[in-house]
């Protein structure tokens, strides 16, 4: 399994626009890509920074989703947030929500 990190930028009291556009907007959208199969989505207590993980069967499948996808769903987003959001990719090693293969060492 592989996830995808975003770390974003709020603007000032937009976390309920945030929240809504994620679940309305973002969601239907990224259930659809090949290879999803989680989001979670988190925003910190002053309501300025958020991020979300996206899990993915593999890299391939998230590779394809931040080509052909995640710039539409940034857009999206754009009212709501500063800049670009910032990503960082990983292996999954372990998960209580899913079953993970053994990574090889």
């Amino acid at each position: 399994m592989f996830a995808r990190r975003l770390s974003i930028h709020l603007k000032p009291n937009s976390v309920a626009q945030f929240t809504e556009k994620e679940e309305k907007e973002v969601i239907p959208v990224i259930r659809q890509q090949k290879g999803f199969r989680d989001l979670t989505a988190f925003v910190s207590p002053s309501g300025k920074e958020a991020f979300v993980i996206t899990l993915w069967d593999g890299q391939e499948s998230a590779d394809a989703y931040g080509r052909e996808t995640y710039p539409r769903l940034v857009s999206i987003l754009a009212n709501v947030i500063y800049g670009t959001p910032e990503l960082e990719t990983y292996n999954v090693s372990n998960s209580t929500s899913h079953k993970v293969a053994a990574a090889a060492a």
